[in-house]
């Protein structure tokens, strides 16, 4: 099944039957925690609530909600709420983690443990946002805007790697990835434009498959046909990707909070690679947006 919005994906996680545990560190979030109280409402989910138990109580209560309903850990410190999130999952005593109010820094340092974290033996995780095209014509996918600062060429092909398993989850079959920089011609002194003439050259090669890969590709050339056309740009990917590849973390940022806060895309942010999907969303997000981080993250938990 291809899905084309989220409301399809709601829909499916709906009809499942499905109903895990998320644990939320720092859920003393006037934004994570009604997300949490939305999918318990809506029979998906229980809640585990890790963080300041007083503001917890009182945000619970402002949302009509009963505490008993919830299992409720109080701790004051962002980096130990984190671990006792991921922990808890590593023991079995909750499915997904979920970031509230704390620096993707704290949380990230729990996740990417070595000894108690949800990193895989040799894998790397990165960031996906993705955001809803409108009219039910389905996702784009931008990677990496939260986890890689400034990745090689190496971890480029894993975080490509990574969003294509994302897509496919979606029922995206073959994905087209852009790689972007600001131009289409390879040119040394712009490093982004290298790394995607290499990236697209290993696809051609084999080295990469699941996904047609081009670049590099300006922005407009990788989403619009006839910017691709007015410029005579050629490749596998012109004017039609489903998956924007950002050189850096930086422009990921930028890219996804511009679409978001002007253009007031629907989105939503997820974490890839890991051994359990991770509920990780901007602390700015609203709670529709984290919402919908949940679902998805629900949804691979059904197609596993």
């Amino acid at each position: 099944m291809k899905f084309q919005s989220f409301a399809q994906i709601e829909e499916y996680v709906l009809s499942s039957g499905i109903q895990k545990r998320i644990v939320l560190a720092n859920a003393h979030d006037a934004h994570s925690l009604p997300a949490l109280i939305d999918a318990r409402r809506k029979g998906i989910a229980e809640g585990i609530l890790i963080g300041h138990a007083d503001r917890i109580l009182a945000l619970l209560s402002g949302e009509g909600e009963k505490a008993e309903n919830y299992e409720i850990i109080d701790c004051r410190e962002d980096a130990e709420c984190a671990r006792l999130a991921i922990s808890l999952v590593k023991e079995g005593k909750a499915d997904l983690p979920m970031k509230g109010l704390m620096q993707t820094s704290d949380f990230m340092r729990a996740v990417l443990n070595k000894e108690t974290g949800l990193l895989p033996k040799g894998g790397m995780i990165s960031q996906v946002t993705l955001v809803e095209k409108g009219d039910n014509a389905g996702f784009l996918y931008i990677t990496d805007c939260a986890i890689n600062i400034s990745p090689d060429l190496t971890a480029k092909k894993k975080i490509v790697e990574n969003v294509v398993k994302v897509a496919g989850l979606l029922g995206v079959e073959e994905p087209k990835v852009a790689a972007l920089s600001a131009l289409e011609v390879p040119n040394p002194k712009i490093p982004s434009t290298m790394d995607a003439q290499a990236l697209q050259e290993a696809w051609e090669a084999g080295e990469i498959t699941g996904c047609r890969i081009g670049g590099p590709l300006a922005l407009d050339n990788a989403v619009s046909p006839e910017a691709a056309a007015h410029k005579g740009v050629e490749g596998p990917v012109r004017g039609d990707a489903d998956i924007l590849l950002v050189p850096d973390l930086a422009c990921g940022n930028i890219l996804t909070k511009s679409l978001i806060f002007f253009a007031g895309a629907v989105s939503c942010g997820l974490v890839t690679g890991t051994e359990k999907p991770v509920i990780m969303t901007s602390r700015t997000d609203t709670p529709e947006n984290k919402h919908r981080g949940i679902l998805v993250s629900l949804l691979s938990t059904i197609k596993a």
